[in-house]
């Protein structure tokens, strides 16, 4: 029997050591018929216990703030176990919280999932259950970060002043202000987790992001947030995939504009409330 079929029959063996030395799944919500426009965001998250009917993982959050999934929504699953990917469907049966020697998690409980389906290398994000639709980011090398400042306060005030009037911004200026930034190179957002963020740059731009350290970042999660956002972020570790594209763990850095951050995570709610549905809005 072939190694990676092997491995789709055994996938409670494979869940179960995962789960035991501490590592993480990934996890999305999924998408309705009416929200094919809609990008998805993919949080890794440690899995903090299992049993035969449910899987219980961190509640996802980013930078100290958690993001409440509500009961009932259904997700979509990614189970890596070294270049090889596994999806799944399953949805959240409810919150609770889960105690460790670390301390006191706020927590999700999930479905376990009858069955997984490997994912293809050619198309990782997509299989005959789910397909993931990545958020494009636009990436520069930030050459001055206190030029970045006053570009991240504009930015704050126009996406605010687009919510309170109900507005979107239309189109993205690719002549908009810019700090002092090298030349641009685009990624995919790979997943959000609690201090960063993981993107798969294309091996064309593999020397632009292994040139620098600290880089600005543009995302576009329109329409939910009505203009793209932007950050500052910090090269934390890197490795090249088997496709030759380069995986980039960034760090989120907000250590000269830090007003920036509490602007950032309610962006991340209020798009984590628009994929629920629901008429919770970020303050």
């Amino acid at each position: 029997m072939p190694a990676n079929r092997s491995r789709t029959d055994r996938w409670r063996q494979s869940l179960q050591k995962i789960y035991e030395r501490g590592g993480g799944l990934e996890f999305a919500i999924a998408r309705d018929d009416g929200q094919d426009g809609i990008k998805d965001l993919v949080w890794r998250v440690r899995v903090l216990n299992l049993s035969d009917t449910e899987i219980v993982i961190e509640q996802p959050g980013a930078m100290g703030q958690s993001f409440m999934i509500n009961e009932g929504v259904e997700l979509v699953g990614i189970m890596a176990v070294g270049q090889n990917k596994w999806m799944f469907n399953t949805k959240v049966l409810g919150s609770t919280f889960n105690e460790t020697r670390q301390g006191t998690f706020p927590a999700l409980r999930l479905q376990m999932p009858e069955k997984v389906v490997r994912c293809m290398r050619r198309h990782s994000d997509r299989t005959s259950i789910a397909q993931i639709d990545l958020p494009k980011v636009e990436c520069w090398k930030l050459l001055d970060p206190l030029s970045a400042v006053p570009v991240e306060v504009a930015n704050r005030i126009q996406v605010q002043d687009l919510v309170a009037n109900g507005q979107t911004a239309h189109g993205v200026d690719d002549q908009m202000a810019l700090p002092t930034v090298g030349p641009k190179f685009e990624a995919l957002l790979a997943n959000l987790g609690g201090g960063g963020v993981g993107l798969v740059v294309p091996k064309e731009s593999r020397q632009s992001i292994e040139s620098g350290n600290v880089f600005w970042m543009r995302l576009n999660l329109c329409p939910a947030i009505p203009a793209p956002i932007v950050l500052t972020a910090k090269l934390a570790h890197s490795h090249i995939d088997s496709s030759q594209d380069v995986y980039a763990g960034m760090a989120f850095d907000f250590g000269i504009n830090h007003q920036h951050k509490d602007f950032i995570v309610k962006q991340i709610a209020r798009y984590i409330s628009s994929m629920q549905n629901t008429d919770r809005k970020a303050a």
